[in-house]
């Protein structure tokens, strides 16, 4: 295998850590709450002690872009591996509420380092098609959210709830190792793909406004329907008992269907420009939200999964973007921006679902507001550039915008 591809393989085993990190407690709380455990039997207080982790995780993907520059993305990344992986074992040992909270903390911290510094790597290794890599990445990080919860249980029912903590963490630091014998690439990867062409200043800047509006909406989007669907899928399928035992298989189905179309989506932006990919899955979102407000039944299942695969083919879709657009010394400071844009968005998901249901009874009101934000995402997909040239960059001198700004420039 070439540097490059090893590079792209510790990226993905590094995002699919990343989500699965994020999702051990949820599970792990299930064994730990107890009347004659340490942190006692309420469910909602332990869970409550991960809001540390998500807030880190969002707030430092800001100043990831900085970072790099000083230190090297390849450092930043074994800070990752080797950090998370002592963070997770800690908080395995850990035996108070406090030690709890700072371990996951901690935890937040490093892995606030993967997406900004491990997706602009992962383009960079990528070359010039980043699409397959980026759907391929997605993928990955889709198995960390499914497998998540099915090997803290197992871990956690046969080990104890520390084991659960403690595996993924010693696989983590074994991984920095690794990452530690492998030679910096970055050198060797820009030597072997075509320089970065000069864009018309204003395509970019009506990129970027994309971009950063898109991460806002779609975070809350994404983060919302995923948390929901369990309990929609709880809430619609009780009207059939023969469905009801099924809620999480059809949970994990619906989820299935959005790593395809990453996948997909990544095999396909490769072949055409963004905005024919991504204004027809704007265009089947909004009516896929606003048909599961009142689906009751079976219908609900192929409803979520096409929901799940227009969201999650979006973030394949949104990376791609940020390839297509930002030149590769601007890059990472764009994903450290647009991730950061995306955690205020997607933070607002959880209160907003709870407030709603709570109002309401039901998640219709909930479905009909993502509906609602979802117009937004097709606006942006319909205000994006539509240009050949990305497809072939040796023509951006050629572009119109571009023979206009000549005589300004020389004036």
């Amino acid at each position: 295998m070439s540097p490059a591809g090893r590079e792209i393989a510790f990226i993905n085993a590094a995002h699919s850590l990343t989500h699965y990190s994020l999702l051990i407690l949820p599970t792990a709380v299930l064994v730990m709450a107890r009347p004659d455990g340490a942190f006692g039997a309420d469910y909602g207080s332990i869970l409550a002690l991960a809001t540390g982790m998500f807030v880190l995780y969002g707030l430092f993907s800001l100043p990831q872009g900085w970072l790099a520059q000083r230190f090297g993305r390849k450092s930043l990344m074994t800070v990752f591996f080797l950090g998370a992986g002592l963070s997770l074992i800690a908080t395995g040992f850990t035996n108070t509420r406090f030690l709890l909270a700072l371990g996951m903390a901690a935890t937040g911290l490093f892995i606030a380092i993967y997406h900004p510094i491990g997706t602009a790597m992962l383009v960079e290794a990528a070359g010039d098609k980043p699409g397959r890599s980026i759907g391929v990445n997605g993928v990955f990080g889709n198995f960390g959210v499914a497998l998540a919860p099915v090997v803290t249980a197992f871990l956690a029912q046969h080990f104890g709830w520390r084991a659960a903590f403690i595996a993924p963490g010693l696989l983590c630091l074994a991984l920095g190792l690794a990452w530690l014998r492998e030679p910096a690439t970055e050198h060797i990867i820009r030597r072997a793909s075509r320089p970065f062409p000069e864009i018309p200043r204003p395509l970019v800047r009506r990129a970027v406004v994309v971009l950063l509006l898109i991460a806002i909406v779609s975070g809350l989007v994404f983060n919302a329907f995923t948390l929901l669907l369990p309990k929609l899928m709880a809430e619609r399928l009780a009207t059939d008992t023969h469905l009801l035992p099924l809620v999480g298989l059809a949970a994990f189905l619906a989820t299935l269907c959005g790593a395809v179309t990453q996948f997909t989506v990544g095999r396909l932006i490769d072949r055409t420009t963004l905005k024919r990919v991504f204004l027809p899955i704007s265009l089947v979102l909004v009516p896929g939200l606003a048909a599961l407000a009142y689906a009751q039944g079976w219908i609900v299942l192929p409803l979520a999964g096409f929901v799940a695969a227009a969201l999650f083919g979006q973030v394949t879709v949104n990376e791609t973007m940020t390839a297509r657009y930002i030149s590769p010394e601007l890059r990472t400071r764009m994903y450290s921006v647009r991730f950061f844009v995306g955690f205020l968005g997607s933070a607002a998901a959880a209160p907003v679902v709870g407030l709603l249901y709570e109002r309401t009874g039901n998640l219709t009101a909930v479905s009909l507001l993502l509906a609602g934000f979802a117009v937004v995402t097709l606006a942006c997909a319909v205000f994006f550039p539509d240009r050949r040239e990305e497809l072939h960059p040796e023509l951006w001198a050629q572009a119109p915008e571009a023979q206009g700004a000549i005589p300004a420039a020389a004036e």
